[in-house]
């Protein structure tokens, strides 16, 4: 006997259908692809495991946001130094902002998309894998599509536990030891990866690293950007190897994870190097590959 008969042995028709309403939208939530539009948004804006987070400005999100919505501002993301806050922090941030084991998280921002792809690789690296990226930013929908507030909520404390998960994570060192032996992407724009120009005192990029601009990873709409269908963009990564670690980097941790979003919903296994080029081009003691440059530090 199937779990259905069992139900309607015991319950009358019409809880049964309630049940099995309730364990449908549960069933849908639960199974919420990696990228979600405002429409699947709005169609599951009230279910109560389900967390939206902000990324904006204050300012920004004071002016308007989607109703439930908590405010993170993307910098709370990064430590001094452009990296992985301490645990201790992240484990706070979280919890306060109603975050638990069992919490649906959906990040958003204005459309940059880089914000929103740090907080779900974050929180994927921490053992949190119930996020979804929104594939627009704030106000890029249908008109009354989804309910917009000025007032603020004080969400109820969850206790976010983190567990770190290394395979989403790279270091210095084990970026240096893939050269020449897995695939690096540089996520930053061509100029930095040609060496034109440079967040750090070097300019160039880490060697054998290719280039795959995040920013290929969304198209302008008329109400703003938006992410591109994974069939359009499955095309870019087509000739990656799907059964290897590929090692993501940029500037600080923030454009690699838009592609650590893409890649990983495309199948591959992508881990980010969240020191990138902020720490490995301020490190003279690292190899380099600069083109606009006759000095190549490769060897």
């Amino acid at each position: 006997m199937n779990a259905v008969t069992l139900l309607r042995c015991r319950l009358p028709i019409s809880a049964l259908v309630i049940l099995l309403c309730l364990l449908s939208a549960t069933a849908v939530l639960a199974e919420s692809p990696p990228i979600v539009s405002a429409e699947w948004l709005e169609q599951n804006l009230y279910e109560d495991d389900l967390r939206i987070i902000d990324l904006r400005e204050a300012e920004q999100f004071q002016h308007g946001h989607i109703e439930s919505a908590v405010n993170i501002h993307y910098m709370m993301l990064f430590d001094e130094n452009f990296n992985m806050p301490r645990l201790d922090y992240l484990r706070e941030l979280f919890s306060q902002a109603g975050i638990d084991h069992q919490t649906r998280v959906i990040a958003m921002d204005d459309g940059s998309f880089i914000w929103s792809a740090r907080l779900y690789w974050l929180l994927e690296t921490l053992g949190h894998e119930k996020v979804s990226l929104l594939n627009v930013g704030y106000g890029n929908w249908s008109d009354g599509l989804l309910p917009t507030t000025t007032q603020a909520i004080i969400p109820e404390v969850r206790e976010f536990i983190p567990m770190v998960d290394n395979t989403r994570l790279q270091t210095k060192l084990g970026t240096l030891l893939s050269i020449d032996k897995k695939p690096i992407l540089d996520g930053r724009s061509q100029s930095h990866y040609q060496g034109l120009k440079s967040t750090a005192k070097r300019f160039g990029h880490i060697p054998t690293a290719l280039n795959f601009p995040c920013s290929q990873n969304f198209e302008a709409t008329d109400s703003g950007n938006q992410i591109r269908e994974l069939s359009a963009l499955a095309p870019i990564y087509e000739e990656l190897p799907q059964d290897q670690e590929i090692i993501l980097y940029c500037d600080g941790g923030a454009e690699a994870a838009l592609n650590y979003v893409i890649m990983q919903a495309l199948g591959y296994k992508v881990a980010v190097y969240d020191g990138s080029w902020l720490e490995w081009g301020n490190d003279p003691a690292l190899p380099i590959t600069n083109p606009s440059s006759d000095i190549d530090t490769t060897h």
